[in-house]
């Protein structure tokens, strides 16, 4: 994973291949990929089905696929088409299907039950496409960068913390017990939950793990607490038909008809290979360099031999590297004898173990290619998630992940630059629908501008929570602390999206670092609320934490706490963290309800976790949703039957800059303000009232009667204490709002019918209140950051600003705190350089840029949000600053 200069690590981001040729280069241009007449966005009114960024990603392939160049990071040129996701109407998938081979296009996969068509489309045609009326949505495969998940190191201030404690925090080791603050399952209860119901561990319940894959040997991943397998299956979703996969994923060896060979030998780079025995024999070679991810560095530069053999599928694997079959052991699919291979000599006098594992995997993907996997894991970072939802007696002692008793299905959909986003879909289609699992980890996504919940992924996840029954938990993304941040594919409704927390206990165990609150949210973690209001994340669990990884590959932890962890663990934080904590908890749920013959649909199970999360009065709605996952409270809930058959639906009015945009717009599934005043905002101390439309659908015929709430108020709400719904006869509310002071205000409008278990909706209502700014006027404020948490401010950015001028002065001499702006899509404002986390005043220099004054060139207009934070190395706990901003025209 490349590093993070962040402190804590940003989410995998959304961004196109990391390629050489630049679009300017080649002379292509967005007119190159125009917009139909109707698909033309925010021009007509009516939602692009593609979207901007997807239009800009395929102009930048279109590009470099002219070129003929083999760009960086990539492991040959661009080939002349695209792989789009369609989500397609109901019904239609057939028709569709028609119609694209009618365009000549190749269709690679289709999926009828929840509208899924993938297709390789060359260039000219993506709009054709896209133009057909039984396509709703659109996303171009790209690759999602992954990035770190462990934190940077770094001394500074240490020694002032450890000091003012009394010593630096222990390590974790067999002795730990279950309860602790270093994988702090305790924070959701489900420790306690388990201690009372033993027997509700997760046995009995499956979960697929969507990441970079999950170390088979892993002492701590190999047994459940009934003695049981708990890896079933490892494989992977990446595809060579793919343009991502077939660009960057090393892990396929590709057989064609040039691939027959016939015994006893055959000559491939030019070397004498030795064939086993057999008539339908296809030899691939590979040369191992430095990007296959092997641990073992001395099998750089040999070549790798692979043999299928088609009459019973056997796979032969070179692994001593001597071009001799016969002596190399017959593989089959894990899934089969659950059979692991090893790469490579370990060397006694390092400290990781340079044998490395690794399982195979047959594949036909058109009727002239196939292909073997040698699937290796070269991230830890898949393997540190499993680890999280069921790890069985980490270090040998008694410290489990969250569902112990789980067994785990390994969907690989990665390789070392990062994951395809068609093998994403991909791959949660196959979990969903063939290895039986019961509920789905992903802790990956993307943070794109318009994140409405409307992309062909979120759409198609939806369709396949509901056609499935299988429910999934994924990352919110860790593009915070700015308003508006929250990613993709985790808008999706039915997805569970999950928004890191933290506790005072945990931010000293897993960093030696003091904090003056009990409970919070990490400032990394994606804000919400989605573009169109929507509530996302849903829920919070903890985000940071100590969890198995292989054996190959360095341990980490953080340096201020004193102790270094042994290789098979690390420490690693973010919603990557927190979203298998939530699915874990989820599959205790599920094991109790499967063992206590107790319905738990995905709606059921939603509802059960949203009415009984534990919300912090002391956290930004924005920032947690319902709150955090209680496991005993949602059982109790869950175990006493939760009524689903009365759905409300929410439709708000949403002012952003963005809005036009949406599906209906400037409207969407909750309240949400982020215009500048003079654009339809809200300013400082204004009151305005908004119509907050409510619709129920199913329920009894009469009229129903609805208690209305504010969770997380800070004053700036108010609404009636109740409503009656007749049915399908939308209803208005009026929400007023008068914000006191500039800034996110948030809140929870729940709406609960007290004659049926459990809560019937909620929605989300934010207003940024911001502060003009004007030329020849100084905004300034003076504040106090305190070590690991955030102070918000949002000014408004006028149109035809060249310059914005931002000025962090009046810190203490030691002082580390820094501050980093959002611009009015929600998207950091920082470049690469400037936007580094390291950019703190008095730590590392800035890291190459100037934490105390940066400059913002035409900077978009509308609600510029700034945030400041210092850093948890710190030495002092309040750190006083004075912020200011000016513009030029």
């Amino acid at each position: 994973m490349s590093r993070s200069r962040t402190g804590h690590p940003y989410r995998i981001r959304r961004t196109a291949i990391a390629m050489a040729t630049a679009v300017a280069a080649s002379g292509m241009s967005l007119a190159s990929i125009p917009a139909s007449a109707d698909t033309a966005s925010a021009r007509s009114g009516t939602a692009d089905k593609l979207g901007d960024h997807d239009r800009a990603l395929i102009a930048k392939y279109a590009a470099q696929s002219r070129t003929r160049s083999v760009p960086a990071g990539a492991k040959q040129a661009v080939p002349d088409f695209v792989t789009l996701m369609l989500a397609v109407k109901d019904g239609r998938t057939a028709d569709t299907e028609q119609a694209l081979t009618d365009l000549g296009v190749e269709v690679t996969r289709t999926q009828a039950e929840i509208g899924y068509i993938k297709a390789n489309v060359p260039f000219a045609d993506v709009d054709k496409v896209v133009a057909l009326d039984d396509v709703l949505r659109v996303d171009a495969d790209e690759l999602l960068e992954l990035e770190d998940t462990e934190v940077d190191s770094g001394n500074t201030g240490a020694a002032a913390q450890a000091a003012d404690s009394g010593g630096l925090p222990a390590a974790p080791s067999a002795k730990t017990r279950d309860d602790n603050p270093y994988m702090p399952t305790n924070e959701t209860g489900s420790v306690d939950f388990k201690d009372d119901h033993r027997t509700y561990d997760g046995r009995g319940v499956t979960i697929g793990i969507m990441d970079t894959g999950i170390d088979p040997t892993h002492p701590a991943l190999a047994r459940t607490t009934t003695g049981e397998r708990k890896l079933v299956d490892t494989v992977t979703g990446t595809n060579p038909t793919n343009i991502v996969d077939l660009l960057t994923d090393r892990s396929w060896s590709l057989l064609t008809a040039s691939n027959k060979v016939t015994g006893p030998t055959a000559q491939k780079n030019s070397i004498t290979w030795t064939l086993p025995s057999g008539d339908d024999l296809s030899l691939a070679t590979r040369l191992i360099s430095s990007g296959n991810g092997y641990a073992d560095p001395t099998l750089k530069g040999k070549y790798l031999g692979v043999v299928y053999r088609a009459d019973d599928g056997a796979i032969f694997v070179d692994t001593n590297l001597d071009h001799v079959f016969t002596d190399d052991e017959l593989f089959q699919a894990y899934k089969v004898d659950h059979q692991i291979g090893y790469l490579g000599t370990d060397d006694p006098d390092t400290e990781v173990n340079e044998r490395q594992p690794f399982t195979v995997e047959f594949k036909q993907f058109r009727p002239t290619l196939a292909g073997v996997t040698i699937n290796t894991i070269d991230e830890a970072h898949g393997t540190h998630v499993a680890g999280i939802t069921a790890a069985n007696g980490m270090f040998g002692g008694a410290m489990d992940g969250q569902a112990p008793g789980a067994k785990l299905v390994s969907m690989r959909a990665c390789s070392s630059g990062g994951c395809s986003s068609a093998a994403l879909t991909d791959g949660m289609v196959d979990l969903a629908t063939d290895y039986g699992v019961d509920v789905i980890n992903m802790s990956i996504g993307s943070s794109p501008a318009l994140n409405d919940g409307q992309s062909a992924m979120a759409l198609l996840y939806n369709r396949l929570i509901d056609e499935t029954g299988v429910q999934m938990f994924v990352s919110a993304g860790n593009s915070g602390a700015g308003t508006n941040t929250v990613g993709d594919p985790t808008g999706g409704d039915q997805v569970v999206s999950v928004g890191a927390s933290v506790s005072r206990e945990t931010w000293w165990a897993n960093y030696g670092s003091e904090v003056a609150f009990k409970d919070g949210v990490f400032p990394f973690s994606s804000r919400g609320p989605r573009e169109d209001g929507g509530m996302k994340p849903s829920i919070t669990a903890p985000g940071s934490a100590v969890s198995t990884t292989p054996g190959w590959l360095a341990s980490s932890s953080v340096a201020e706490t004193g102790y270094t962890l042994p290789v098979g663990y690390s420490h690693m934080n973010g919603t990557s963290m927190a979203s298998p904590q939530a699915t874990g908890a989820a599959a205790l749920l599920l094991s109790a309800a499967k063992q206590s013959n107790v319905s738990a649909t995905p709606a059921e199970l939603r509802k059960a976790i949203y009415t009984s999360a534990d919300y912090n009065s002391k956290v930004d709605a924005i920032a947690q949703g319902h709150g955090q996952f209680d496991v005993e409270k949602a059982w109790k809930v869950l175990s006493k039957g939760v009524a689903t058959d009365e759905e409300i639906t929410v439709s708000a009015p949403v002012c952003t800059v963005l809005s036009d945009q949406l599906t209906t717009p400037d409207a969407g599934r909750g309240l949400f303000n982020s215009c500048a005043p003079d654009s339809g905002g809200q300013g400082v101390g204004e009151s305005r009232t908004y119509d907050v439309t409510l619709t129920r659908t199913g329920g009894k015929d009469d009229a129903q009667y609805y208690e209305l709430g504010l969770k997380g108020n800070d004053g700036t709400f108010s609404a009636p204490e109740s409503v009656t719904l007749e049915k399908d006869v939308p209803t208005v509310v009026q929400v007023t709002a008068i914000p006191d002071t500039q800034g996110t205000h948030s809140a929870v409008l729940t709406i609960d019918d007290e004659e049926a278990r459990g809560l019937e909706q909620s929605a989300l209502l934010a207003v940024e209140a911001a502060t003009p700014l004007t030329v020849g006027a100084t905004w300034s404020v003076d504040g106090t950051s305190y070590r690991n948490q955030t102070v918000h401010y949002t000014v408004a950015v006028p149109a035809g600003t060249k310059t914005l001028t931002v000025n962090l002065s009046g810190l203490a001499d030691s002082s580390q705190t820094r501050w980093w702006a959002f611009d009015p899509q929600g998207v950091s404002g920082e470049k690469s350089s400037a936007g580094s986390i390291y950019c703190y005043v008095n730590y590392l220099d800035g890291n190459g840029c100037t934490p105390t004054t940066r400059t913002y060139t035409n900077p978009k207009a509308g609600v510029w949000e700034f945030v400041v934070e210092s850093r948890r190395t710190s030495p002092l706990l309040n750190n006083p600053f004075q912020l200011e901003a000016s513009i030029a025209q």
